[in-house]
């Protein structure tokens, strides 16, 4: 069930350097994604990197711009949303990314051309990080020769099945409907037809279209950096290196060994920590489906109602635009507060992180983005899934039937089901079991970081090669 710590990732040959060039302090020069669930773990390897001795530079757009009071360390050189000229909307995620891989490629060359000039002298660049999906970023960083290393802030193992979408268009596995989609996906168990990344996007076409730049961009590069850990997911790290010709660094979990400053782009409502001291360990379910997954009106309710039938304490996040098509408040069904009064708590937005390490927490319900899936493994929470699309879908996969840590709604959502699930989690011993299952991975993720441990040393492996440049 779990991977072994055996697999091999490739590591790069270290030029020697002058002892002069070693004392030298070098740049690195960042430029993260202007969505939430990119942004945060980009700063996070910025903080690790800076804790290294390099200076941070960072590149980004005002369209969700970083906080860079946040970030007294670090230097920011925002680009001009006047060159961007790209609508800010996260309703439609493809069609954003495509147009920003366009309309950034003037404003990022000529901001990035000026820092490489102004710091030639003093703290010369060693190299450019950016987040796997500016695929365009990796033209520019060719033509200005600086070496170009990818941060992909979804997983290895989802990482895997977006490697094989060319494959799966060649045998027709994109066209996939109704009962097809329960089928299993032979080349890549144990996935079905619908935990195929890009179906049921609003545009295949383009979706596959920006999922193969990136791909191409990426092993162009000059290393792969993943925010995860070989003993979790060692085969899938084996089965990327032999497909990608470049270095691969599996130096996760980012959130255990960077400072934690708030990179959120929505304002965290701290009182629920003091709500959670109210009550027993591991009673509470803790729900959030992310900074941009969204549930049908449909789906809300029966996940609300749900709620309030298990009698289970919970902590609920409903942030604007959770509900498909609404911008404003969600609609809770008449009654539901007053029923729920002594049970449960609503907040916009939550600190996750703290929420999750909270010893009332026994259960969390996710629209399995990486960052929460692995936050919630670092912290032993079982998580019942909700995927909504992309790399969430595999995420759900490996949680059920990979790891075994969490259960999924596998046929739509009802009150029913929702609250049967929760009742398994929290008070079943299925429970338990899964929390067992947890306990190890949970181990792992903290030995992994320990001196000699998997991802110290692939730490280490990218400090030297990013100074062998």
């Amino acid at each position: 069930m779990h991977a072994n710590a055996s697999t091999v990732i490739y590591t790069p040959e270290i030029k020697a350097k002058p002892a002069e060039l070693d004392k030298m302090r070098r740049t690195l020069v960042l430029f993260p994604l202007p969505l939430q669930g990119h942004q945060t773990p980009m700063l996070l390897v910025a903080n690790i990197l800076y804790s290294k001795g390099f200076s941070i530079s960072i590149i980004h757009t005002h369209f969700n711009s970083p906080n860079p009071d946040s970030y007294p360390h670090f230097t920011f050189h925002p680009i001009s949303e006047s060159l961007l000229g790209c609508k800010a909307s996260t309703a439609d995620v493809i069609g954003l990314l495509n147009t920003l891989n366009v309309n950034c490629v003037v404003p990022f060359r000529d901001i990035l051309g000026q820092i490489l000039s102004e710091n030639a002298a003093k703290e010369p660049v060693a190299c450019l990080i950016t987040d796997a999906m500016w695929h365009f970023t990796q033209d520019i960083a060719d033509n200005l020769l600086l070496p170009r290393i990818v941060l992909r802030t979804s997983n290895p193992s989802s990482f895997v099945a977006f490697t094989y979408l060319s494959l799966f268009r060649e045998k027709g596995y994109l066209s996939a409907q109704g009962c097809q989609l329960e089928e299993k996906v032979p080349e890549l168990p144990p996935l079905k037809m619908k935990d195929i990344p890009i179906l049921g996007t609003c545009d295949l076409e383009a979706t596959y279209g920006l999922v193969c730049n990136m791909i191409e961009k990426t092993k162009s590069s000059r290393g792969l950096i993943f925010n995860s850990f070989e003993e979790l997911e060692g085969p899938a790290l084996a089965m990327l290196q032999q497909d990608f010709n470049i270095p691969l660094f599996a130096i996760g979990p980012f959130h255990k060994q960077a400072p934690s400053l708030s990179s959120s782009l929505l304002k965290q409502e701290r009182d629920c920590i003091s709500w959670l001291n109210a009550h027993a360990p591991k009673s509470v379910l803790y729900i959030s489906f992310g900074s941009i997954a969204a549930v049908s009106e449909a789906d809300f309710l029966e996940i609300a109602w749900g709620l309030a039938n298990s009698k289970q304490p919970f902590l609920w996040a409903i942030r604007p635009g959770l509900v498909r098509g609404l911008d404003g408040p969600a609609p809770l069904p008449s009654g539901f507060l007053e029923t729920t009064a002594k049970q449960g708590r609503i907040v916009t937005w939550a600190p996750q992180d703290e929420v999750l390490a909270h010893p009332a927490v026994g259960g969390f319900m996710t629209h399995s983005g990486w960052n929460s899936t692995l936050e919630s493994i670092c912290e032993g929470v079982p998580m019942l899934c909700l995927p909504c699309f992309g790399d969430q879908m595999v995420n759900a996969r490996h949680v059920t039937d990979v790891w075994k840590v969490g259960l999924r709604f596998e046929n739509g959502l009802n009150r029913d089901d929702i609250e049967n699930s929760i009742r398994r989690v929290l008070v079943e011993k299925e429970g338990k079991e899964i929390s067992q299952r947890l306990a190890y991975l949970k181990e792992k993720a903290s030995l992994c970081l320990a001196s000699g441990g998997s991802s110290h040393k692939s730490l280490e492996i990218l400090v030297s090669h990013i100074l062998s440049f």
